[in-house]
């Protein structure tokens, strides 16, 4: 029996990859580049929509990083946060761990303290609003590591407003082990680490490799790559390493959803997560994602409801928050038709 969508959306969840700065509907960024005097290049929502067009990472990169120019002061980083929970709540997110990159905007003169309260007042509005919300800082990769330290040095006078640290961007020659120092430091200074490992990138399973055994990181970001390793397979499901997975994302950059990878990982009881990435830019929320998953590649009630209850094993919450969520998702289930 196929799962229905209205079943998923009414499923409690978590969502683990998610970049505030790809949560930019076409409808917020023309209202902040209209307060704000930035010329965009566009006037009207259907014209921002038709800029929202790419083939691969590199493409989408150019197009992402210029949108961000609309968000200027606390209120704007403020409104982009409340805008994503307005949208989560719909889809019965309980918990998410939210991707940030302060560099995308140091870098073009706005301070680390508008960005970084800007988005914590807007957790605090999405607690008010029923979801359990943090925040993990992003290094962009294709900056330099001196740049990531500096960023981390900026952070730590605010660090009771971030979970874990996180490194994004463009992983074309920017391995992992560029960033070995600052993420040492960063783990022994108390932060959870984790990393993108994006999907089928030169030497993806080395990267993989480095982020397991040499950084030591706590999850993957996309890494469904590892299955071209079984060693690597078996190290992940020893040491309960989380996948935060994004298929509809994935479609948009590669020929497939890596959905087979998935499966295969998901039935070997590894920590599979679904997310939705950048929703704004592949208009697919997180339930949609689950959804297009489960519709695509035949998963069953059963893998639905364990994608679900990973979420929340997956993350950096306590073991007693987490024994309620999945509570809370057993009750769902027993009750849904």
């Amino acid at each position: 029996m196929s799962v229905t969508k209205e079943f998923i959306y009414g499923l409690p969840k978590a969502e683990l990859h998610l970049h505030l700065e790809g949560s930019l509907e076409p409808e917020l960024k023309l209202r902040l580049a209209q307060k704000n005097k930035v010329d965009i290049g566009q006037s009207t929502i259907e014209e921002v929509k038709a800029s929202y067009q790419f083939t691969d990472l590199t493409s989408f990169l150019k197009v992402y990083y210029p949108a961000m120019n609309v968000l200027q002061d606390e209120d704007d980083f403020c409104a982009l946060a409340v805008d994503y929970f307005e949208k989560a709540k719909k889809h019965n997110v309980k918990h998410c761990e939210l991707f940030f990159d302060p560099q995308a905007h140091t870098s073009r003169g706005v301070p680390f303290e508008t960005v970084i309260n800007g988005y914590y007042k807007g957790i605090e509005k999405g607690r008010e609003m029923g979801i359990d919300a943090h925040l993990i800082m992003c290094f962009l990769r294709d900056m330099t590591a001196d740049s990531a330290m500096e960023t981390y040095k900026a952070a730590l006078p605010f660090r009771d407003k971030i979970l874990g640290i996180g490194l994004d961007s463009d992983e074309r020659d920017n391995p992992p082990l560029k960033f070995a120092e600052v993420f040492d430091r960063a783990k022994r200074e108390g932060f959870h680490v984790t990393m993108h490992c994006d999907i089928d990138q030169k030497n993806s399973i080395g990267h993989i490799y480095d982020v397991l055994h040499k950084i030591g990181v706590e999850r993957i970001d996309h890494g469904t790559n590892i299955v071209e390793d079984p060693a690597l397979v078996d190290y992940v499901l020893a040491h309960r390493i989380g996948f935060t997975c994004c298929p509809v994302s994935n479609s948009f950059v590669t020929e497939d959803m890596k959905g087979r990878e998935m499966k295969y990982l998901l039935q070997r009881g590894a920590l599979i997560t679904v997310n939705s990435d950048d929703p704004a830019y592949f208009q697919s929320y997180i339930s949609d994602d689950y959804h297009a998953l489960a519709s695509k590649y035949e998963l069953s009630r059963e893998d639905v409801i364990q994608i679900a209850k990973n979420s929340f094993l997956a993350s950096w919450i306590s073991d007693e928050a987490k024994r309620n969520y999945i509570r809370m998702i057993d009750e769902y289930a027993a009750k849904a038709v």
